[in-house]
């Protein structure tokens, strides 16, 4: 079982500035929440372990996680409320958010929370988004992470929101603890210029991230593809054909299919992850591209099932 720990919200999708007003679509949200749905959807066991609100809005989401296969043995009731994300797209399907979340429930899962122990069937757990950067979540995730790197594979994806980390400068030795206990790290180039400039050099950051613990490294690029780092080597891979809608939840879905790929095959371990050769690091890419691609061509945060991932790898 793959545990995703984080936040799970809702998005509000903001349409055009009318008279009477400004109609939005509430959908249920949160990186981590779509990198659960992902995994269930490509037929992996998966958890959730979070803060789910008990207000309307928390209770949604806990039924949309149940309704895909989720586990929500792990996921904590809290009485605060369920984070807020105002939603906007530009002309390209890039989003925009702005969050409405202090104090909130995801937020709010404490030391207490976290499990004691996890059973042996448990292979990863991953973390990410902006629940590295707000307490107390962020300090419960660490210690919980440090307590379990080494035993089972740790999956970090930053997703980096400045609006909501504020110093950059300041978090990112926090960053870099969390890099040093993971196992694989996904990250967007707009990561690499949010945590080291614009004029910084992706493979220069990637190789001091790889000296700092991980095996294997992926950077996400737009309509450029993805790059994969690993002692075999580099290995790029170009963005999937399709019709852009928009790109919600493209991450999410390279991220689930990665790791859904690697746990299928039985190598999504510290050892397992290490010892790749790079048939396997660029078999693993294509297909996280390719399921990226996928959610891409669909309007919000839509992850692909096992059959049409299946079936887009075939077609290629």
């Amino acid at each position: 079982m793959i545990v995703v720990c984080g936040e799970a919200l809702i998005d509000l999708f903001a349409g055009e500035p009318a008279a009477d007003g400004i109609a939005c679509r509430a959908v249920a949200g949160g990186s981590p929440f779509n990198l659960a749905v992902g995994l269930a959807r490509l037929g992996r066991s998966v958890g959730f372990l979070g803060g789910l609100s008990t207000d309307p809005f928390g209770r949604h989401l806990r039924n949309r996680l149940a309704a895909e296969g989720v586990r929500l043995d792990l996921a904590v009731d809290r009485p605060e409320r369920t984070t807020l994300s105002v939603v906007s797209t530009d002309a390209e399907g890039h989003p925009a958010y702005a969050f409405h979340g202090e104090g909130a429930a995801d937020r709010a899962l404490g030391p207490g929370d976290a499990p004691a122990s996890f059973g042996d069937d448990v292979t990863c757990l991953t973390i990410g988004s902006f629940s590295l950067s707000v307490e107390p979540i962020a300090s419960t995730l660490e210690g919980l992470v440090r307590r379990e790197a080494g035993r089972r594979a740790v999956s970090l994806d930053p997703n980096l929101r400045p609006q909501i980390v504020g110093d950059v400068a300041a978090w990112r030795p926090r960053f870099e603890r969390f890099l040093a206990l993971s196992t694989i790290v996904k990250a967007s180039d707009e990561d690499v210029v949010h945590l080291h400039g614009a004029a910084a050099d992706p493979d220069t950051v990637v190789a001091g991230w790889l000296d700092q613990g991980p095996a294997l490294v992926l950077l996400t690029r737009g309509g450029r593809g993805a790059t994969a780092w690993h002692r075999t080597g580099r290995f790029d891979r170009a963005a999937a054909r399709t019709t852009v809608v928009d790109t919600v939840g493209a991450g999410d879905s390279f991220q689930a299919a990665l790791l859904a790929h690697l746990e299928a095959r039985g190598t999504l371990s510290p050892a397992g992850v290490a010892s790749l050769d790079g048939a396997a690091v660029a078999e693993a890419l294509a297909t996280a591209v390719t399921a990226a691609g996928i959610t891409c061509g669909r309007r919000g945060a839509d992850p692909p099932d096992a059959a049409a991932l299946a079936a887009a790898l075939a077609a290629q």
